[in-house]
């Protein structure tokens, strides 16, 4: 079937290659998820959760730094991977073309975006371990539940990178991003039970933010990071297998229609 994705080992080949880029820029990707939570939680845990003080999670009282701290994490992915695959994928095809160049070898127009994606989700992986790393000296996480953090950064890399690429295929100008980062990225950031409990909302407002991939990985992450696991959990794991799946084939589909079509 032509809509399936046509796909060998040799993606790996765009790892390879963005992952020589990086080294040469490495202290300005890296140092953005080292400093970042240190200055939320202190603007947050000194300022404003000394205002809120304890906030209910699974009929506890945690304290606000505590609550927020996992929806960090998960925020964090979720950047990593959509501004990778917007703004970043979008220079290399469009200005720079790398695509164009990259076709010109055995490599096909499925495994590029592939790659591109999944290198979205390796560095969702690499801010992830370096971020779990600087809150655990806040002591803020349960271990070794936390542990399980890294291999989620890396499917909530593919979720969001594989619908940023979904943007990217479509767009005409770089400066049409703003829409669906004011549209999607912005409203999630928000509403996805990250700064407050979803349980404060109207209840359409609730419904409406089960629909969005942030909402189920802030919970993973939450309960990863207090040591709360239970079965619910497992549909939001589900939620976010399916997202990634839908989202990267229709990447593919767009992505084709853009560059071959």
């Amino acid at each position: 079937m032509n809509w399936l994705p046509h796909i060998s080992p040799r993606f790996f080949r765009i790892l390879q290659r963005n992952g020589q880029v990086l080294r040469r820029t490495w202290q300005v990707n890296f140092l953005p998820p080292i400093l970042e939570p240190v200055l939320y939680l202190l603007a947050f845990g000194a300022g404003l959760g000394l205002l809120v003080g304890d906030v209910s999670y699974r009929g506890e009282a945690v304290s606000y730094v505590a609550y927020i701290a996992p929806a960090l994490i998960a925020i964090n992915i979720m950047y990593n991977g959509f501004f990778e695959n917007t703004y970043a994928s979008f220079v290399r095809m469009y200005y720079q073309k790398t695509y164009d160049a990259i076709m010109a070898t055995p490599l096909n127009l499925d495994e590029i975006v592939t790659g591109e994606i999944v290198w979205g989700a390796v560095k969702s992986l690499i801010a992830t371990i370096l971020m779990v790393a600087v809150i655990s000296f806040f002591r803020l996480l349960v271990y070794p539940q936390a542990l399980l953090i890294v291999p989620l950064a890396f499917l909530g890399g593919l979720a969001f990178g594989s619908l940023a690429m979904c943007f990217t295929a479509v767009v005409p100008q770089i400066e049409v991003f703003n829409f669906p980062i004011f549209l999607f990225i912005t409203p999630m950031f928000l509403f996805s039970g990250t700064f407050f409990p979803l349980e404060t909302l109207p209840h359409w407002a609730q419904t409406l933010a089960q629909v969005l991939p942030l909402t189920h990985l802030v919970a993973i992450v939450r309960a990863l990071a207090m040591g709360k696991l239970q079965a619910q959990l497992l549909l939001s794991l589900l939620y976010l297998i399916i997202f990634s799946a839908l989202t990267f084939v229709l990447a593919i589909l767009l992505m084709r229609r853009r560059l071959i079509n």
